[in-house]
């Protein structure tokens, strides 16, 4: 049996910076080809998108695929919703946590596994101020630690 060989296209930084990640999932994309061809070039950014459950189905919105330069026709609009691929039991499930709990579904990370392009999402609580101070302290701290360390 083949391994399963991932390489990460993109990660959403902003949010481990902005939420606390609950849990985490693996969804596939519907895209067109010109679309799997930009994000191949690196032309995607998820700085601001963010998933919905409407019906029954998942999409994710304010992800932006840059136009491919040689796709004339064929590229779509790049903001355009796109809807993600998981079983129904997990989207249902999702949809329960997000509307009881008040939580959000961010993608985290855009990467192929072989071929396919799949996304992870993260369940998330958002952060407090204070949270994002916190969390800036200790990352200091760290780095403080380890500098002196070095330095012996």
């Amino acid at each position: 049996m083949r391994s399963k060989e991932t390489k990460t296209i993109t990660e959403n930084r902003k949010a481990r910076h902005d939420y606390f990640v609950l849990e985490t999932y693996e969804a596939g994309i519907e895209l067109v080809g010109t679309e799997v061809k930009s994000i191949r070039q690196g032309g995607v950014n998820l700085k601001d998108s963010w998933c919905s459950v409407d019906n029954g189905e998942l999409f994710v919105r304010g992800m932006h695929i840059s136009p491919y330069e040689k796709g004339n026709i064929f590229n779509r609009d790049p903001l355009r919703v796109r809807r993600l691929l998981m079983h129904r039991r997990e989207i249902n499930k999702l949809y329960g946590t997000l509307k009881q709990e008040g939580l959000s579904l961010i993608p985290l990370s855009l990467y192929f596994k072989d071929s396919r392009v799949k996304m992870q999402l993260g369940l998330c609580k958002g952060k407090k101020l204070y949270d994002k101070r916190e969390s800036a302290a200790k990352r200091d701290a760290q780095r403080e630690i380890e500098r002196r360390l070095k330095e012996r």
